[in-house]
């Protein structure tokens, strides 16, 4: 089966580095700094490689992981600073997922306005 997730960015702790996937470049230049900000200062924080990832649908994850030899790295730390992002960043994450959804997908921007006025 093939994994049809995209990575959208992601920091990493070990290596120091932060990456942006240019498949994305469209995106507001405003929005690509808050995502290198959340990404590396998660990293930061916790440790380990932090990543924002589209799903299929166009839905976001936020993933984190570290090496099985790293100490300091603490998980539970990691997922309640995922959950903070998470509340925090509600709104850039579901503009994210329109702008997925429109540019990536293809879909109706009609519906999709239809969608978010339904809920």
């Amino acid at each position: 089966m093939e994994d049809k997730r995209i990575v959208l960015c992601g920091a990493n702790a070990y290596e120091r580095k932060y990456y942006f996937n240019e498949q994305f470049a469209g995106i507001p230049d405003s929005v690509k700094d808050e995502l290198h900000i959340i990404c590396v200062l998660f990293t930061e924080e916790v440790g380990g490689v932090f990543t924002i990832v589209f799903e299929e649908d166009g839905t976001l994850s936020l993933e984190t992981d570290a090496e099985e030899s790293d100490i300091y790295y603490d998980e539970i730390s990691s997922g309640l600073l995922v959950g903070e992002i998470r509340r925090k960043r509600q709104e850039l994450f579901e503009s994210l997922n329109l702008y997925y959804r429109v540019f990536i997908l293809k879909e109706d921007v009609s519906e999709l306005l239809k969608e978010q006025e339904e809920l």
